[in-house]
């Protein structure tokens, strides 16, 4: 009994070293990098509650009483499981945890009030404690650890759903800690259940407990430390899988059934917490075992030389290829999806891209994927790229390649290098992926693994062009963009400089008049003020301009466009009409639509136009000019970039179109060749103009 005792006290006491100790390397970690998690206050409080239980195992001051405090404790346990399931390794919204997962820890934090309101008698009672390591549980107890078992219960079946998820990579980075803390949370759930299932607390579990904590701290501080075809049936090699995991599963299940029925027949011969922790460790050992990149890949390799003439499930990679090589966001995703593909199925740590630099005679990386960072460059004629080149082939570093000097055999072996696929461009060497060490070192490849990486690596080529060729169309479409934006201001500083050409004009004869001077000013001042305006619109590109809507008296303002048109005499009549609109930019619609009659008309042709109401207000300009086709009509006339006339830049029209529509009217035209056009604007009347409002006029 005493050396049972000393046993229990041992692990009890090296527990809460290690778990202190893991504590303070996970804060540590987290103020390196400056991430936050939650991993580090579980670990604290079973430390905590195995130093309450060693007290009350030795008869330190009273022992019952430390059984209150570990009371507390064991309410405060599943609130902080659950709040670690639920953020460890997962990717979190913006807002923070889901309401769900709020409303569970918070609710999980009101058991703290049970042990604070209950008298410990409401738990257990202990007539022979710590003599007998037994509590017997009260009601209030056993309905106390059915709470604690099934809060801590659904933090484990949180981290089962983390693992399961998890992709590759971040099941590469996750797994020994997933693995130590589902580990921690079994043996607390068996210890509980057992309390349920005998409705008493037996403490003399309590070295099992104190066995896994060790091993789960040890587990954690290690990760810290390296933070780092025919008329067949053929069974896939996945379902193949699967089935010797269950059997190896099944395996274990049997061997625990073979240690219970020992324990029932030889009695003290298997000793009950050894064989409980037997049990445990073999799970945590299988766990691992199932989890291991090199025990898959050896078990594969096992299952292609005795059960398959084909190493590989070509329709698997195929398909897997496919869709990674379809869901990729940029170019970045692209490459690290590629690397991450011939990581797995060639079964190596870490790969990288190597390209090609325009104009420079050395390749350089790209991209990398879990290998050591590759500063070094490559040049053209280095010897490896030679035999890639020639041979085209896969450079495998475990051939014989006695044409490698020193520094390429230090370079593949400073990174572990084991081998070079290259990717081509037609018949240049655009670049190449290198592939790390191999996950089972003695692993035999041959010529079926090196045309899947040849065939991989063509695709990857070709999606790679796809993908730079479209960014080039990206940056072709913005210059476009770009150009046709200085169409636009080109268009509009030409009717700006027309306007200021015929004050210049008429300056000549006219300068001595007062009127005219008077005039002149208010034309270069309106000008200015339009290149002001149109300076503004360009300094907010990108921005959604919004329309100045005001009163506008429809006739005034189109005999005041009418009135600067240079050389020639419009004629407009009809009736007031007052619409809603943005005076500007209605007049640049006015000075296009009389510009183009202009230029579409014979000098001495005349030029109507009529101002009036037809259900909605409207602007009608006739000219008997040269007259439009109606396939131009159809197809050309409002098109950007496409005009009739020979300096004409194509988007007077276009421009003007947009203009009428965002004021939620509409343009009509009719045309006859040979006998001229009509332009018909429709407008919007203005409902109601507001008391002691100002139409605008001119």
């Amino acid at each position: 009994m005493a050396l049972a005792q000393e046993v229990t006290m041992a692990l009890t006491v090296v527990s809460i070293f290690l778990l202190l100790l893991s504590v303070l390397r996970i804060v540590l970690l987290e103020r390196r990098s400056g991430a936050l998690s939650y991993l580090a206050a579980p670990f604290f409080a079973i430390a905590v509650l195995e130093l309450f239980d060693l007290f009350a195992l030795n008869n330190l001051w009273p022992e019952i009483e430390w059984k209150r405090c570990a009371l507390f404790v064991e309410a405060l346990l599943p609130s902080l499981w659950l709040l670690v399931s639920v953020t460890y390794a997962r990717e979190l919204p913006e807002r923070g945890l889901p309401l769900r997962n709020r409303l569970l820890v918070g609710a999980s934090t009101l058991l703290v009030l049970v042990p604070a309101f209950l008298p410990i008698a409401s738990f257990f009672y202990a007539p022979d404690f710590p003599v007998e390591p037994v509590l017997f549980l009260a009601n209030g107890g056993y309905y106390f650890y059915v709470a604690v078992l099934v809060l801590l219960v659904t933090a484990l079946i949180n981290f089962e759903s983390t693992l399961v998820n998890a992709s590759s990579e971040a099941l590469w980075r996750v797994k020994l800690d997933i693995v130590a803390l589902g580990s921690m949370l079994a043996v607390l759930a068996f210890y509980y259940s057992n309390a349920l299932l005998y409705r008493s607390l037996n403490m003399e579990l309590a070295p099992l407990r104190s066995l896994l904590f060790i091993i789960a701290s040890l587990m954690m501080l290690y990760t810290r430390s390296h933070w780092r075809g025919g008329a067949r049936v053929k069974i896939s090699q996945a379902v193949l899988l699967k089935s010797v995991v269950l059997a190896v599963i099944s395996i274990y299940l049997i061997m625990l059934g073979a240690l219970g029925e020992g324990m029932k027949y030889f009695g003290p011969v298997f000793p009950r917490v050894l064989t409980l922790s037997l049990g445990f460790i073999a799970g945590i050992l299988l766990l691992l075992l199932l989890l291991s990149d090199r025990a898959k890949r050896e078990l594969k390799v096992l299952l292609h030389k005795h059960f398959y003439q084909s190493k590989y499930d070509y329709r698997a990679q195929w398909l897997g290829l496919t869709e990674r090589l379809s869901t990729f966001e940029d170019g970045d995703d692209l490459v690290k999806r590629v690397l991450l593909a011939y990581c797995e199925i060639f079964g190596v740590h870490g790969a990288a891209l190597y390209q090609h630099q325009q104009g420079c005679g050395w390749y350089c990386v790209a991209s990398t994927l879990e290998l050591e960072p590759l500063r070094e460059t490559i040049s053209d004629d280095n010897p490896i790229l030679t035999s890639l080149r020639e041979r085209k082939w896969v450079f495998c570093s475990s051939d014989p390649n006695r044409e490698l000097t020193q520094s390429e055999w230090l370079f593949l072996e400073r990174y572990g290098i084991s081998f070079v696929v290259p990717l081509f461009e037609g018949d240049a060497l655009s670049g190449f992926i290198v592939l790390g060490a191999q996950v089972v070192p003695d692993e035999q490849y041959r010529y079926e693994d090196f045309d899947l990486m040849k065939t991989i690596a063509r695709q990857v080529s070709v999606a790679m062009q796809h993908q730079r060729l479209s960014d080039q169309l990206t940056q072709s479409k913005a210059m476009q963009a770009v150009g046709s934006l200085a169409t636009f201001v080109v268009h509009d500083l030409k009717n700006l400089a027309a306007t200021i050409s015929l004050v210049l004009e008429n300056a000549r004869e006219h300068i001595d008049n007062p009127e005219f001077q008077q005039d002149m000013l208010n034309s270069l001042g309106n000008t200015t003020k339009k290149m002001h305006h149109l300076i503004g619109r360009l300094r907010n590109l990108g921005e959604s301009e919004l329309l100045q809507r005001r009163p506008i008296d429809l006739l005034a303002l189109t005999k005041n466009c009418a009135g600067l048109v240079p050389g020639r005499t419009i004629a407009v009549q009809g009736s007031q009409q007052v619409v809603l609109g943005d005076r500007e930019e209605l007049q640049k619609v006015l000075l296009n639509l009389f510009l183009n009659a202009v230029e579409a008309s014979s000098p001495d042709a005349p030029i109507a136009v009529e101002v009036g109401c037809n259900g909605t207000p409207f602007v009608k300009v006739t000219d008997r000019g040269c007259g439009m086709s109606p396939r131009f009509i159809r197809n050309d006339l409002f098109v950007p970039f496409r005009s009739s006339k020979r300096t004409g830049l194509g988007i007077g029209l276009y421009q003007s179109r947009q203009i009428v529509t965002a004021h939620g009217g509409s343009i009509d035209v009719s045309s006859v060749e040979g006998e001229g056009t009509v332009f018909t604007v429709h407008l919007p009347v203005a409902a109601e103009e507001p008391s002691g409002g100002v139409i605008e006029a001119a």
